[in-house]
């Protein structure tokens, strides 16, 4: 596979070097040279790519995979599929695997594995929403990202739940896999739960629920042993979500979590409450094995789609067959034969002598050799005429392929290659069998307006005319306001509907945010009136609700409010407020004899330590009476002139005076 690098794929992706190799494909870094990025490229190794049904599923379901777009799954830009090389454009991620991450950090809390098991069951939610299942769920194939952020990666054996779904196989990694996929029976989205739950086990107990001397032994346990509890690993474990994580590995398919949205509800109700305790136990799930503990051992097929653990070796890739540049000899069987008979006829005399003038006819003439010349580019007849062609080689046009890279009638492909040696002892021409262009493939663009991006996206891939240019459909890095188009539908795409697409164009889809939203400036409104709040808020396009709160302020004075003045809040947003109900009050009539004085007294009245009256009067001026407010109840008097208190007292406040 180095001879790749370096190399250009489809006139745009240059392979800068091997970043991984596994049991089906290498894995190639590599720059897309028409939008300026870093992607990743998987290439299907050439064994695999030599068997046309996998190569044919290989593209259906990478296609498939393509349409998924969430957070949690590894992006894929692009699935190529050339003459006898099958690719996959992925996007390229900085992090490590879980596997990795799992190693250096050794066993994991239950709060780090509860976000990373999250995140996966979201990812699987969207496939399984998308009718596909990854059948290869384990910590290597989920990728850790520096912000904590998980993608799931590597659905190469994925199948399509409403395709064919074979038999008789047992596909996955081994450790990980379900009971179902060992024993080669039908597989659903429930497979995927159960290795899930086997990496949720690993996370937790920094231990595999099975281990054995060869992987046969260990699948065989997936469905006749049962594994420890991780409580009885780690009782610090939560029990609830011991619950979860034996749920999720029940060996009964069928007593296992149906969808990943019904196990991700669990999660979630745990994460909201940590004691909380679901209505089953981890026993049921474990007792199911039992059960199975009797079945009879079942072979377990080597298939070709089987991965190779991350940490065992793999070996190199082959490199292409050579083609064998001569035929065997024939058999001599008739020239013995024949020398025998005529030995016998001539008698003792004449043997030698005839003996060797036959073997001299026998000899091999030296056989003439051929470098076969290039003829890419040029037409069949532009070939035909080369002087390197000419009384040696043939051209036999046996096929046609649309190429964006060739024009209509040029050659695209040849066999055999260029500089190839090719000998010829007879008559005949040597054939250069040829591919010829029909030149680009080209297509009127789609209106999908208003369409929500997705379904977008598989309008356009699965369109007649579309379907087969190999487009490279992206959505724009920002997203535009719009008053009419609905958040996460398509407001145009770039080129625009009705425009002549060519082979491996790229679409832009340009997605709607929604209406833009609009903010409004919270003003004060403490004191005010509900009225007069109501109107405020009617002006700032602002949503009021009021509370009736006892309180000694007037009726319907506003007390409180949920959002504080100056803050910016969008427009339509509920602010809540608390006004006085208008308690009433009880008024009390309060007489005071000033003390005789030359001058002015400074006379001072509190009820409760609430000031009600403070002022000067002059030394002559009598008595003063002032009419003091409270609720009906018991209140504290308390009177001062000149800094002197002159009565301290409680009162009783009365409704009826």
């Amino acid at each position: 596979m180095e001879r790749y690098i370096g190399k250009m794929l489809d006139n745009r992706y240059e392979i800068l070097e091997i970043i991984g190799t596994g049991g089906m494909a290498v894995v190639f870094k590599a720059k897309c040279h028409r939008l300026n990025r870093l992607v990743a490229i998987k290439m299907l190794k050439k064994d695999l790519s030599e068997d046309a049904e996998f190569r044919r599923r290989f593209h259906d379901e990478s296609q498939a995979v393509a349409m998924l777009s969430h957070p949690n799954i590894m992006a894929v830009y692009d699935v190529s599929r050339r003459g006898d090389m099958d690719y996959i454009v992925m996007e390229l991620i900085d992090g490590i695997t879980l596997k990795q991450y799992m190693e250096r950090r050794g066993r994991l809390n239950w709060p780090e594995a509860l976000h990373f098991i999250t995140q996966i069951m979201k990812g699987l939610s969207h496939a399984h929403s998308r009718g596909i299942v990854h059948r290869d769920i384990k910590p290597q194939n989920i990728m850790v990202l520096r912000d904590g952020t998980v993608k799931v990666t590597d659905f190469g054996i994925a199948f399509l739940s409403n395709g064919s779904n074979p038999s008789n196989e047992a596909i996955g990694s081994v450790h990980y896999i379900s009971p179902e996929q060992a024993k080669g029976d039908y597989t659903d989205n429930r497979s995927d739960i159960y290795s899930a739950g086997v990496v949720l086990y690993e996370m937790l107990t920094s231990r595999l629920p099975f281990e054995g001397s060869d992987p046969v032994s260990v699948a065989i346990q997936h469905f006749s042993a049962v594994p420890l509890s991780p409580r009885e690993i780690d009782p610090e474990i939560p029990e609830a979500l011991e619950q979860i994580c034996m749920k999720a590995m029940a060996p009964d398919r069928n007593k296992r979590y149906s969808t990943a949205d019904e196990m991700l509800a669990d999660l979630e109700a745990f994460r909201k409450d940590p004691n909380i305790n679901f209505e089953y136990s981890a026993e049921e799930f474990r007792r199911e094995t039992a059960r199975g503990a009797d079945e009879p051992t079942q072979y377990i097929p080597n298939t070709g789609v089987t991965r190779t653990k991350q940490n065992h070796y793999t070996p190199p890739p082959l490199e292409d067959d050579e083609e064998d540049e001569y035929e065997q000899p024939r058999s001599n069987w008739w020239k013995i034969l024949l020398l025998i008979l005529i030995v016998a006829g001539v008698g003792y005399f004449g043997v030698t002598r005839l003996y060797s003038s036959i073997m001299e006819s026998f000899q091999t003439p030296e056989i003439p050799e051929y470098e076969v010349p290039s003829v890419l580019g040029k037409t069949v007849e532009e070939a035909a005429a080369m002087a390197e062609i000419q009384g040696i080689f043939e051209i036999v046009e046996d096929g046609h392929e649309y190429s964006s890279e060739y024009a209509e009638g040029q050659i695209i492909h040849q066999t055999p290659e260029a500089g190839r040696k090719k000998k010829n002892a007879g008559s005949e021409l040597l054939q250069i069998n040829v591919t010829v262009s029909n030149g680009a493939r080209s297509g009127a663009m789609l209106d999908v307006t208003g369409t929500e991006a997705l379904t977008a996206r598989l309008r356009i891939l699965q369109t007649k005319g579309l379907s087969e240019l190999n487009l490279n459909i992206v959505e724009a890095a920002e997203e535009e306001y719009h008053d009419e188009i609905e958040a996460g539908c398509v407001i145009r795409t770039e080129p625009a509907a009705g425009t002549m697409l060519a082979e491996g164009d790229t679409v832009t889809l340009i997605v709607s945010k929604g209406p833009e939203i609009k903010y409004s400036t919270m003003v004060p409104c403490l004191g005010e009136t509900v009225e007069n709040v109501q109107l405020l808020m009617d002006g700032l396009k602002l949503q009021a609700e009021f509370t009736k709160v006892e309180s000694s302020e007037p009726e319907g004075t506003v007390l409180t409010q949920s959002v504080d003045t100056g803050v910016d809040v969008p427009e339509g947003t509920v602010v809540t407020f608390t006004y006085s109900d208008g308690l009433k009050l009880v008024q009390y009539l309060v007489t005071f004899d000033v003390p005789y004085s030359d001058s002015d007294v400074f006379v001072q009245i509190f009820l409760d330590n609430v000031p009600q009256l403070e002022s000067w009067v002059p030394g002559d001026y009598g008595q003063i009476q002032q009419m003091v407010y409270a609720p009906a109840g018991n209140h504290v008097l308390k009177i001062y002139a000149a800094d002197q208190l002159y009565r301290d007292e409680v009162i009783t406040f009365s409704e009826q005076g």
